[in-house]
C-alpha cells in the first residue's frame, strides 16, 4: 500500500506522519511538483493523498496548484482518503470551491485550538474536547467549502479543521511538526520574515509530547481510512 505525498518546498516534511505510515508499513511517494520535477503522478494506485504546507498562497498564478488541485478532485471522486495541513487544508478548500484569503492576523507559534461538537465523534478527533495548544504557521485561511464539518477553530481563525465527504480532511494547524521541523521553519530564508513578527521567540519544544501524543492518535487513525 502506498500514499502520495505532496510537499512544496525543501523545508516541507511529513514529521509524525511517518511514524503512522511506519507502524502500518504503508509506503509514501513524496513529489515535490513546486520544484518542476514532472507531472503529478496517477492516484489510481494511491490509497490516499496527503498535502503539505509551503509559504507559497493556493491564490499565486502558479501551474502547479491547478495540478494539486485537480488531484484533489480526482481523489475524492475516487473515494480515497485526503489529508491537508496547513496550505494543504487551503489548497482542499479551493479546490472544492471555497475561498482562500487573508487571515486577519497571522498565526505563528504555539496557540489554543477548541474543538466543535462535531469533533467529539469524528473519526480523527475523537476524544479531543479540552483547548489544546499547538503549533500554527500561516497568513491566510479559508471558508468552508459546501457540505464540510467545522472540526475545530481558534480565537485567531475561526475554520482550523473540516472534513469532507466522510474522509476528506484540512487541517489548518500543525499536528505533524516536530522539534527539529520547527528550527529548521525558524531558520529558513522562506519563513524568517513571518518569524520576525513575534514578539518572543519561538519554543521549539514547548507542547511538543502532548502534540506528539495527539499526532499518533490522529494519524493512525487516518491510516484507518486507506484501503
Amino acid at each position: 500500500m502506498q500514499v502520495v505525498a505532496f510537499r512544496h518546498g525543501p523545508s516541507e516534511a511529513i514529521g509524525s506522519i511517518a511514524g503512522a505510515l511506519e507502524r502500518r508499513k504503508i509506503a509514501c511517494l513524496a513529489v515535490d511538483p513546486c520544484a518542476g520535477n514532472g507531472a503529478a503522478p496517477d492516484l489510481a494506485d494511491a490509497a490516499g493523498l496527503i498535502l503539505l504546507g509551503g509559504a507559497m498562497s493556493v491564490n499565486d498564478d502558479l501551474a502547479w496548484l491547478g495540478g494539486e488541485m485537480h488531484a484533489i478532485r480526482d481523489a475524492l471522486h475516487r473515494g480515497k482518503p485526503v489529508l491537508g495541513i496547513c496550505l494543504g487544508a487551503q489548497l482542499i478548500a479551493k479546490a472544492l470551491g471555497a475561498r482562500v484569503y487573508r487571515n486577519p492576523v497571522k498565526e505563528i507559534g504555539w496557540a489554543p485550538v477548541y474543538w466543535t461538537e462535531q469533533a467529539a465523534g469524528d473519526q480523527l478527533l475523537r476524544g479531543f474536547s479540552q483547548p489544546e495548544t499547538l503549533f500554527h504557521w500561516h497568513g491566510e485561511t479559508f471558508d468552508l467549502p459546501d457540505g464540510a464539518e467545522r472540526l475545530a477553530y481558534s480565537k485567531a481563525c475561526v475554520n482550523q479543521a473540516f472534513r469532507v465527504a466522510g474522509n476528506v480532511y484540512g487541517l489548518q494547524f500543525h499536528v505533524e511538526v516536530t522539534p527539529a521541523i520547527i528550527e529548521d521553519w525558524c531558520r529558513s530564508d522562506e519563513a524568517c520574515g513571518s518569524a520576525r513578527e513575534m514578539v518572543a521567540p519561538i519554543d521549539a519544544y514547548a507542547n511538543c509530547a502532548r502534540l506528539a501524543e495527539m499526532a499518533e492518535a490522529i494519524f493512525d487513525r487516518w491510516c484507518d481510512l486507506l484501503n
